[in-house]
């Protein structure tokens, strides 16, 4: 653990607790959020076929990820963990134009 804390610039084993619940909480539930939002559109397991089905679910899940992240980060008090952690995901997956522009 302790190499996993000096990578991540963290001190405490409690803020690495913090840390791992919300990764915890923030993958549960948008993976919940994205079945949510297909049964809605009537796509269910049953009647779509199943390898389209977890296409589109990860589709729906990426982009909700890390603004989740950003959310349930400050929710927890570990913005200036989560943050650049999230903007560096939102970024990759070409995706930045939804977030402020950077300063120079």
């Amino acid at each position: 653990m302790n190499k996993l804390k000096t990578r991540w610039g963290i001190t405490s084993n409690f803020q690495l607790a913090i840390i791992f619940i919300v990764f915890a909480i923030n993958g549960s539930l948008s993976a919940r959020i994205s079945a949510f939002f297909l049964d809605e559109l009537g796509m269910t397991k049953e009647n779509t076929n199943v390898i389209i089905y977890y296409i589109i679910l990860l589709v729906l899940v990426l982009p909700l990820y890390p603004f989740m992240l950003m959310f349930f980060g400050w929710l927890f008090g570990q913005s200036k963990f989560f943050t650049p952690f999230a903007t560096k995901m939102i970024r990759s997956m070409k995706l930045g134009f939804l977030l402020p522009k950077q300063k120079s």
